[in-house]
């Protein structure tokens, strides 16, 4: 009887207590020494396991980062050309650019007799061109096509050779002749492979283009080495809508401002393309880059770039 009595003591239910009594119990019990439910040696055993735990786990990824790293260059990619994502079929961009708002239109469209509504895209090529200008000046030097970059140095760019394409004369766009601004995206060490013989000319290069080059060929033959650029309408309409087309400083990219090597100060060559068009008509225009590795994808803008361009 006595056995069962002292067997009723160890199963009996604990003391009933209420909801602040019981809370205030749990984060200290007195009579145990217990916080939160654990002792202080039981917190120490975990806290410690943990330390140990984060730390090791630290460790070993900061390990595997060093070792990614030693296969890393700072200043060039790992992967490159066809290697990487980018490939080597070099894209075009046009500036200027449509408002962020506007972020997937590519619609320049103005009234060219309203400065106030004509004024976002002068004020857009304005800070465009002096984006370039404010690039660091130590390492660029004047080229021409006899006379390309040493090693280590770049192509320094003048933008007076763009004019009239200037912000004095408002990029044309007071009148009927805007200023659109062409250049390739960098590829790091792709070198292009020059159209600089007529005989090896493309049937699908615009007419304009080959004579061009043909005359350059007989006259300046040194002069030839560019990568070419061509701007036309897209369709028959958009072609009689365009009046003239002015390339300054040239019909493309000289070859000497090729390839990138991320060297500081680097300016990608730009193509000004002044257009002289009908007002008050949609016109959809498509510009290409021309070389032998430059291939042409219109689907995938690949070579290409389109903008609509309309004048009230």
């Amino acid at each position: 009887m006595a056995d069962k009595k002292i067997a009723e003591q160890y199963y009996s239910p604990p003391v009933k207590m209420g909801k602040w009594e019981g809370f205030k119990t749990f984060l200290w019990n007195s009579e145990t020494s217990q916080c939160l439910g654990r002792t202080g040696s039981s917190w120490a055993k975990i806290l410690l396991f943990y330390i140990i735990f984060y730390a090791a786990l630290a460790g070993f990824f900061a390990g595997l980062l060093a070792i990614f790293y030693q296969t890393l260059e700072d200043d060039k990619p790992k992967w490159m050309l066809d290697n990487g994502l980018i490939g080597s079929n070099p894209g075009l961009g046009f500036r200027p650019m449509p408002p962020e708002e506007n972020v997937e239109s590519t619609l320049i469209w103005y009234e060219a007799s309203k400065e106030d509504n004509y004024k976002y895209w002068v004020d857009y090529n304005a800070m465009f061109l002096k984006e370039y200008d404010d690039l660091p000046k130590h390492n660029q030097v004047s080229c021409s096509f006899d006379k390309p970059p040493p090693q280590g140095k770049v192509c320094s760019s003048d933008p007076e050779e763009y004019a009239p394409c200037t912000a004095s004369n408002k990029f044309g766009f007071h009148q009927a002749r805007p200023c659109i601004f062409l250049k390739l995206n960098k590829i790091y060490n792709w070198v292009p492979e020059i159209y600089n013989d007529s005989k090896s000319l493309p049937a699908h290069m615009p007419e304009e283009l080959k004579q061009h080059i043909t005359e350059k060929q007989s006259l300046r033959p040194l002069e030839t080495s560019v990568v070419w650029v061509s701007c036309e309408g897209e369709n028959p309409a958009d072609l009689e809508h365009i009046k003239a087309r002015d390339y300054y400083p040239r019909m493309g990219f000289p070859s000497y401002f090729f390839p990138y090597k991320n060297v500081a100060g680097y300016i990608p060559p730009i193509v000004a393309v002044q257009f002289t068009v009908e007002t008050g008509v949609l016109i959809n225009i498509e510009c290409k880059a021309w070389a032998k590795n430059i291939y042409h994808d219109r689907s995938e803008r690949r070579g290409s770039v389109h903008f609509e361009l309309m004048v009230d």
